[in-house]
Formats: C-alpha cells, structure tokens, sequence
C-alpha cells in the first residue's frame, strides 16, 4: 500500500521509510509523485498544520498521507517560536534564531522550553488520525555541540543530563525526542489495525 509523506526531507522521508515499510507501506515523497504543492500554514496548532498539509494531498491522490508540523515553545517568551519556529522573526538561518532566543531569554530565571510535534495519518479511507508528542526541557546559557538541527544546540532535555540535545549522539533524539514519542503512538496505532481480528 502506498503512503506519501508530506514532505521533501531526504533524512525525514528515509526515517519514515524505516519505521512503515515493516507494516506494509511503501513509503514515497512529494517529489517521487510529482505533486508540487506548496501549502500555507495557517493553522493556530501544530494539529492543524499537520491536518492542512496531509488533506492536501489526500485531496490530489486518495492515497495514504502522513504529515507533521512541530516546533519550540518557550516559556518565558510567551510560548515563541511556536508554529514559526522553522521562521521565527523572518530569521533566514537557524543559528540566527537560536540567537534570537537567547537574546530573549537574557535576564530570566525562567528557562522552561518544551519541543511539540503533532503527526497526522490520514488512510486510505480519508480518515484522519492525528499523534502527539511532548520534549520538556530548558534552553541552555549558549550554542553547544553540532549534532542534530534547529534549536538542538541549544536545548537540553529533562533526560539530558544537562547536555543540548546537539552536543548528544542522534540516537539519543531518534529514542527520546517529541517525534519519536509521536512515532511511537502512531506505531502502536498501526500495529492495533494489523493485528485485531477485524482486520485479520
């Protein structure tokens, strides 16, 4: 059965691939279908971003879609970056809206910072099926370590012991981070649907 994911992350795209195909899915992108849509985000959550990109292409090809939409929320600043943590400010690189953080932490006590990310699945059927995951943490003083993207260096999680997520190996965000936590709902979703009776 095919299943297109939402996007055309080559690293996103081969860790879906991973994680589906075992049920049966043959996981392609955007671009192996040739559906060039661009969707606006206008969602007010990261549910219903996730819910806008995955209906717009069940609407083009009534095939298995999985989308996701997630991002940093920081306490101090109000629950920023949120929905435009990939925009945040019209910042154009990531290490300018880490910065941008920090420099809006600068005299808080309150560092509190959690990652969101909300899969949706939608299936054959057009039923829509929405997974999300939490990452409580802090943000760090400064940048450190060089693994992962975004706000990694500068983000330590409650089981990081007190190391940004960047500056740990990728495994430990592929076990620990709010997609996995995401992934692992919607994995035992898949597995639910495989093996109750009903759809023996």
């Amino acid at each position: 059965m095919k299943l297109i994911i939402a996007s055309n992350n080559p690293g996103k795209i081969e860790e879906y691939r991973d994680i589906l195909e075992p049920f049966g899915f043959q996981v392609v992108s955007q671009k192996q279908e040739a559906i060039c849509l661009e969707v606006e985000e206008t969602g007010t959550t990261f549910e219903e971003n996730a819910l806008l990109k995955a209906r717009a292409i069940y609407e083009n090809t009534h095939c298995c879609v999985i989308s996701d939409d997630s991002g940093l929320e920081v306490e101090a600043l109000g629950g920023e970056p949120g929905l435009y943590s990939a925009r945040y400010k019209g910042l154009p690189t990531e290490h300018e809206r880490r910065l941008a953080v920090l420099e809006g932490l600068k005299g808080s006590d309150n560092r509190k910072a959690r990652f969101v990310t909300c899969i949706c699945f939608i299936d054959e059927s057009g039923q829509e099926h929405l997974f999300t995951g939490e990452w409580n943490g802090v943000i760090a003083e400064k940048e450190e370590g060089s693994n992962g993207f975004g706000y990694d260096p500068i983000f330590i999680s409650e089981d990081g012991n007190g190391r940004t997520t960047a500056s740990l190996p990728i495994s430990f965000k592929e076990k620990y981070s709010h997609r996995a936590k995401a992934v692992e709902k919607l994995m035992a979703y898949l597995k639910l649907l495989r093996f109750t009776p009903s759809h023996l």
